[in-house]
């Protein structure tokens, strides 16, 4: 779960819950030093010392003017706005065949709370019979967006939309002209290929499709650790501890916990990410 906030539709407030409806199925890789094997942890480096920063000393900050900075905590954040940071405001509805899908980003599940489903199913439905989705608009973390508000079977799916102005203007890229002649394109050409569209149109059903890179990796990277074709990790140097020191088993354990995160924080950085199709 994301946050909890209520959509505000008229004069009806529908508490709900933000989930993620997106799990990315990616390749856990672990980066290596070429030295000796061992894995390469995330860390936060002071631009100024080049010590690591506990996460407990890290803050936000807005520069403000240059060399000087505003300092932001989410409390902050949430007492600069507290209304918009909790709601989902409906401005508008539209058919959402109008909303051209360069503007989709990302969906969310909207899940009802503190026992109101009269007002959840309420708006599901009046969706659903008017074919309708609504435009909102939504603080998530430390921005506001412009979303959709869907009914998709029985749940609402909130999909966060790109602002006009983030999208670049495609002229300034060199693009081939609509002027099929001077580019030597016959209407010969033209019908076959619209032939071929036509021969292998057929009704979508995304569980057809898998990512294929994904498992002929994976295969690749099992059948190399048949053949043996393995590096072996050095086990972690034991930090020395004098005669008679007492073992406070408390800081051992935070401290077993706090590696274990700046582990994981690692592994997911260095996950390979697929390139969204424009």
């Amino acid at each position: 779960m994301i946050w909890k906030g209520h959509v505000s539709f008229g004069l009806v407030n529908i508490p709900v819950a933000l989930h993620p409806a997106v799990t990315r199925d990616e390749l856990d890789f672990t980066l290596l030093d070429k030295k000796d094997m061992s894995p390469i942890g995330y860390r936060k480096i002071n631009k100024r010392t080049r010590e690591e920063v506990p996460a407990n000393r890290i803050t936000r900050g807005f520069e403000h003017p240059k060399g000087r900075y505003v300092i932001v905590s989410d409390e902050d954040l949430r007492r600069a706005s507290p209304e918009r940071t909790q709601r989902i405001d409906i401005l508008s509805f539209a058919d959402p065949k109008d909303v051209d899908s360069m503007y989709y980003d990302h969906p969310y599940y909207l899940a009802p709370t503190a026992k109101n489903e009269k007002g959840y199913a309420l708006l599901r439905e009046a969706l659903r019979r008017s074919g309708r989705v609504a435009i909102a608009t939504v603080v998530v973390r430390t921005r506001q967006y412009l979303a959709t508000v869907g009914a998709h079977g029985s749940v609402l799916v909130l999909i966060l939309l790109r602002y006009a102005s983030e999208l670049r203007d495609p002229k300034a890229l060199a693009l081939p002209s609509d002027n099929l002649k001077a580019l030597g394109i016959s209407e010969k050409e033209l019908r076959i290929a619209e032939q071929l569209i036509r021969d292998m149109t057929d009704s979508w059903d995304p569980t057809k499709y898998q990512d294929e890179y994904r498992r002929e990796v994976l295969a690749f990277i099992h059948e190399r650790a048949k053949r043996g074709d393995v590096e072996e990790a050095p086990a972690p140097a034991r930090p020395k501890r004098e005669k008679g020191e007492v073992i406070d088993l408390m800081e051992l354990l935070k401290r077993s916990v706090a590696r274990r995160g700046h582990a994981a924080a690692g592994r997911r950085r260095s996950q390979p990410r697929a390139r969204r199709s424009a």
